[in-house]
């Protein structure tokens, strides 16, 4: 009797409550967000929202966006950026196009060719943020406007023009299509199987993220490198494994919109690659890194794709619609300092009361 009596009176167990529980949550902000942008789209055009074709029509943009933001989401929380990750989506679609198209290559080959391409860009991103200390915003910067050129150079070179087209006519084309973005009908309406990859790769980076050794990495390497090193986290190949997982989600996106579009632009992707990371901020990675959530990325991009399909049902001018992001994201970057600085108050007062109790 006396050791449950003890047990229930535990000084060192502090109760927090429903509320301040939930704004530990580092999606709260995400969350709170999705909620306020769905009933003002509600609100202003119900009629087009508020059913099956309107979720359709949000999860379409919003699930390669969440693609790319989960991989975006997971190298911010390692501490690092990644300013060439729209341009890439771009490239490894020329690259795959191109050897279809005018090498005769199976597509699927031409599509792993691709692959190894991205993640030799994503290593050598990786590996020169290690070696030269340089901020991997100029970094990747560069890589940026290298392949940018690139995709119009060598496209203006091979094709007299910066598009690559027949893509549809290759071998393998159709396997191709029905694997990474296919149309699946449900209650009569057009949903993608880009949603399905969505969801997936999000569980698998959760689960990653929070429940494996290596993702405690991620947040050691992100919150500080070299306390990190300091206690055998081999930060350095932490943070070029991230850059890597960012170029191959850019490739699968890549080869999502090949398939999908049949042809290769070389402007495709150019500017998104900001657009990933008011995603991922929005979800709840902090820009310095060591804090975030894969889960919170994705509602980001749900709030991306309502935003962008919510204006066209109301009938507003669709101009606007960088300015609501950028609203979005400095309601975010606030929420998430809130939540945070709750989090680490809670931290605190539980850290006190259990020296109290000692």
């Amino acid at each position: 009797m006396t050791t449950n009596t003890q047990a229930r009176s535990d000084e060192r167990v502090v109760r927090i409550g429903l509320i301040r529980g939930l704004f530990r949550r580092v999606e709260i902000g995400a969350i709170i967000g999705a909620v306020v942008v769905w009933c003002l789209f509600a609100a202003v055009a119900p009629e087009n929202w508020i059913s099956v074709t309107g979720v359709a029509r949000i999860l379409d943009p919003a699930s390669t966006l969440g693609i790319m933001a989960i991989g975006v989401a997971l190298l911010m929380i390692g501490g690092e950026f990644d300013l060439s990750t729209g341009v890439m989506t771009g490239t490894t679609g020329l690259v795959a196009g191109l050897l279809a198209t005018r090498l005769g290559v199976n597509l699927w080959v031409a599509m792993l060719a691709a692959l190894v391409f991205a993640l030799a860009v994503g290593y050598i991103n990786g590996v020169m943020v290690n070696r030269t200390g340089l901020p991997s915003f100029i970094v990747t910067l560069a890589t940026f406007f290298v392949l940018r050129g690139a995709n119009v150079g060598v496209t203006r070179m091979v094709t007299e023009q910066v598009y690559v087209g027949g893509i549809d006519k290759a071998e393998g084309f159709e396997l191709a299509r029905a694997f990474f973005n296919t149309g699946i009908d449900i209650f009569g309406i057009e949903f993608r199987s880009a949603i399905i990859w969505w969801v997936v790769i999000a569980l698998i980076a959760t689960w990653i993220l929070l429940r494996t050794k290596y993702g405690s990495w991620i947040f050691a390497t992100g919150g500080d490198a070299n306390a990190a090193r300091n206690v055998g986290v081999p930060a350095n190949r932490v943070k070029v494994a991230l850059f890597m997982t960012t170029a191959g989600c850019a490739w699968l996106v890549g080869m999502m919109n090949i398939v999908r579009l049949r042809s290769a632009v070389a402007s495709q992707g150019i500017g998104q690659e900001f657009v990933y990371i008011i995603a991922a901020t929005i979800g709840g990675c902090l820009l310095t890194g060591g804090y975030g959530s894969v889960i919170g990325a994705s509602i980001g991009a749900v709030i991306f794709g309502m935003a962008q399909v919510g204006i066209v049902f109301a009938g507003w001018d669709t101009d606007w619609f960088y300015s609501f992001l950028g609203i979005m994201l400095l309601a975010a970057v606030l929420v998430n300092n809130y939540t945070r600085r709750h989090a680490e108050q809670i931290s605190v007062a539980a850290a006190k009361a259990r020296t109290e109790g000692e």
